[in-house]
């Protein structure tokens, strides 16, 4: 295959390196993704870019001429595809699993370049390598058309703010290089494109096996009077130049203090510019503070814009730390605590609307809960479906809830300060990943009224430490009976009590609530918000619920200062506890007349860690309740 002249770089690596690498260092970056449906030829045209911008490696090139997958093209033995698929049980199921990440230059740009698999069930792999494109490839097979693949990959993209598309219909060669046929598929995509706000996009047609119009204008479409691909994606604009242009933005990663003359903030700028003597704003506390100096790697800079990792030194002596946000001091972002987002899930297991997961926006990490969904996007026709929760690769419009405000733009302004993902707290699995689209006016509208007694007034008017235990275990396991005797005992030592039973609590406060998984969150969280008032008012608070999930216990217990949460594990056996069934649940549960009946058709998950444990197998309510006050007498 001859060699495009504008790949070359041989002769200038020979005269001057020292000129090639300058050259090559002023380039600018595009990092793009392909995507689309199975098969469309997404890794094969990655191979074919990285082969003919000669950016490959020899042993690269020597291990696939001589693979015993070959196939002839163009006088070369080559699979494109195996340039970029990474990983050999990947190349045993045929298919790409995870996203390959490959870099290749030509003599104008150097490219970042994503394979994104096109299987349904890896779309979070694709929205992995699309939260940080500036450019989509979305392939469609000339063969085939427009694919539902085809359409969720791009409402993703637009979802994730990329503004630039290019239609590639591959496999043209295996049409004849039909015209008619490629008309009609870029006239399908243009109508679902331009339903879902896609305002434009580059149709180009290619063959990625035979490299028509991949480097240079082919000759088998002379129907066809646009850029080659390789042509356009050197000349496209690339987001870094619009983000420079925004107000200034820089999440803080770390301080950087090497020595007591020097205290500096580090950070990647994900928008504007900035440079010594401009003022700034700290949020989300909104102290203000003049920049000092703006410090690289290689010294001081004049100015350092969006892309670039800088520390910077202010005037003043702030409080300023690892999650705020260092902003223009005339154009600061928003600082809320409730949100509407788009919200794709990501995780085997269902969002659990009400259950805390933790919530990643740049550098801030906060506790966040996510509200039954407002709808469910039908990606095929755009229909919005009622959803009472997320499925996998589901993609959904919900509100979104934080334990304290984090700062935060619109995704569609600002990339960096709009995208998050949600982690699982106990599996540390993302979970989902989000769009902000606004905070929510009752976030803005609703304030912290400050009291004048505090807390600690009452708990010292009542002479003793405010306490949440908390009992846990399965039902019949004896926790009422026991959270009973423990009251009566502590009412017996002049304490203040009071004692919220799941039973008793259901028939007023959550008698709305089913025994869902999503119900069962929302019955512990109305739950621990009651404790928490009731722990303000400085009572002892006895709580006796099955609380069958750790999440929901740990989201309990980080509502309340340090110690003053008490988790007690009522330790009884499945089989001694369903031998008592004193109210007959489990009899019931056991013949299908009680659905999601903890430790029968839905889990309960024992706690790791707690603070007491009474196994009433081996001792009484009684006795249990003893060692439990001897116990808690360290805590008066």
């Amino acid at each position: 295959m001859p060699a495009d002249p504008t790949f070359r770089t041989d002769a200038l690596i020979a005269e001057d390196i020292d000129a090639y690498l300058s050259a090559h260092q002023a380039k600018t970056m595009l990092r793009f993704i392909t995507c689309g449906s199975v098969d469309d030829g997404k890794s094969t045209l990655i191979g074919r870019l990285l082969y003919d911008s000669r950016m490959i490696f020899e042993d690269q090139l020597s291990a696939l001429e001589s693979d015993s997958k070959r196939v002839g093209t163009q006088g070369q033995e080559i699979d494109f595809a195996l340039l970029v698929d990474g990983l050999a049980a990947e190349r045993e199921q045929g298919i790409t699993i995870d996203v390959a990440y490959r870099f290749f230059a030509t003599e104008k740009r150097k490219f970042i370049v994503a394979d994104c698999p096109g299987h349904e069930q890896y779309t979070r792999n694709m929205v992995t390598g699309a939260s940080t494109a500036d450019l989509a490839v979305i392939l469609v097979d000339a063969r085939k058309g427009v694919l539902v693949q085809t359409r969720r990959h791009s409402f993703l993209c637009h979802q994730l703010g990329i503004r630039n598309l290019v239609l590639a219909v591959n496999k043209m060669d295996l049409v004849g290089f039909d015209q008619a046929t490629y008309d009609a598929i870029v006239a399908d995509y243009a109508a679902f494109a331009e339903s879902i706000g896609i305002e434009r996009f580059t149709a180009i047609p290619i063959s990625g096996f035979k490299g028509d119009n991949i480097t240079a204008r082919s000759d088998n479409t002379p129907w066809y009077d646009g850029p080659p691909l390789i042509e356009h994606l050197e000349n496209v604009e690339v987001n870094a130049a619009n983000d420079a242009e925004k107000p200034f933005r820089m999440p803080v990663q770390w301080v950087n203090r090497p020595n007591l003359d020097f205290r500096g903030f580090a950070g990647l700028i994900a928008s504007g510019t900035v440079k010594p003597g401009d003022a700034v704003r700290v949020l989300p506390s909104g102290r203000t503070s003049t920049v000092k100096s703006v410090v690289a790697f290689g010294g001081d800079l004049a100015q350092a814009q969006a892309g670039q990792s800088v520390t910077l030194t202010l005037d003043d002596e702030i409080d300023c730390s690892r999650g705020n946000v260092i902003a223009a001091a005339d154009a600061p972002p928003e600082v809320s605590d409730q949100f509407e987002a788009t919200l794709v899930w990501l995780d085997d297991e269902a969002l659990l609307p009400g259950r805390g997961y933790w919530l990643k926006l740049a550098s801030q990490t906060v506790t966040a809960t996510v509200a039954e969904p407002k709808y469910e996007i039908n990606v095929n026709t755009l229909e919005h479906l009622a959803a009472k929760t997320l499925n996998l690769n589901a993609i959904g419009v919900a509100e979104i809830t934080t334990d304290k405000p984090i700062v935060f733009e619109a995704y569609a302004d600002n990339r960096s300060l709009g995208g998050f993902i949600l982690i699982d707290k106990l599996t540390n699995r993302t979970v989902g990943a989000g769009m902000l689209h606004f905070s929510l006016r009752r976030a803005q509208n609703v304030h912290w009224q400050a009291t004048s007694v505090t807390r600690e007034d009452h708990a010292a008017l009542k002479n003793q430490k405010p306490l949440v235990l908390w009992f846990t275990g399965l039902s019949g396991s004896g926790k009422s009976t026991i959270a009973d005797a423990v009251e009566k005992r502590l009412n017996l030592m002049n304490r203040h009590t009071f004692l919220l039973d799941g039973d008793n609590v259901r028939h007023g406060l959550n008698k709305d609530l089913g025994f869902t998984g999503a119900d069962r969150i929302e019955n512990i969280r109305r739950i621990g918000e009651v404790a928490k008032l009731m722990a303000d008012a400085g009572l002892i608070v006895l709580t006796a619920f099955i609380s069958p999930f750790r999440a929901e216990r740990q989201m309990v217990r980080d509502m309340l200062p340090e110690g003053e949460f008490v988790e007690i594990f009522v330790d009884t056996p499945l089989e001694v506890a369903e031998a008592r069934d004193v109210k007959g649940l489990y009899k019931k549960a056991r013949a299908g007349q009680l659905k999601n009946f903890t430790g029968i058709d839905s889990p309960y998950e024992a706690p790791e860690n707690p603070d007491i444990v009474v196994n009433t197998v081996e001792m009484s309510a009684d006795d249990a309740a003893e060692a439990i006050i001897r116990k808690l007498l360290p805590l008066r």
